[in-house]
């Protein structure tokens, strides 16, 4: 199967990418204010991956708004490449670092990537739901 892509919009997905990066945060670091589960990493984690579909949704809302038919599940790998990116720059160092975490332990960690794929299947599903009910 060959996937094809119109045209990325690179500024659209910048917007988009850091909208989604900026409520994930958002949500990952509030979380550690209201803790409800004895570990707060592991409510941190739970709060982000649910967060995480409403703003990947969002995201490729406005992304997608202006009518453009970019593949979504490479959308959404370049969504998650533009998180990764910002969580390089700015996570890591900013709210990772200070408290004994590098970037390996970041980077290596299973929900990391489960977040990652989650991104990118939200952002794809939004994609065939948005083809699919406008074709009908």
């Amino acid at each position: 199967m060959i996937i094809k892509m119109k045209t990325l919009y690179i500024k659209r997905a910048a917007v988009s990418a850091i909208i989604v990066w900026v409520l994930g945060n958002s949500a990952y670091i509030t979380s550690y204010y209201y803790p409800v589960m004895a570990d707060p990493d592991v409510h941190a984690f739970w709060d982000l991956s649910v967060v995480m579909i409403p703003a990947a949704s969002f995201g490729a809302h406005i992304y997608y708004r202006k009518g453009y038919q970019t593949n979504g599940f490479l959308l959404g790998i370049i969504l998650f490449l533009a998180a990764l990116t910002l969580d390089v720059l700015i996570t890591v160092p900013f709210f990772i670092m200070p408290y004994g975490g590098t970037y390996i332990s970041f980077f290596l960690d299973p929900g990391f990537w489960f977040l990652g794929i989650e991104y990118v299947s939200v952002v794809a599903a939004y994609w065939q739901l948005k083809r699919i009910l406008s074709i009908t």
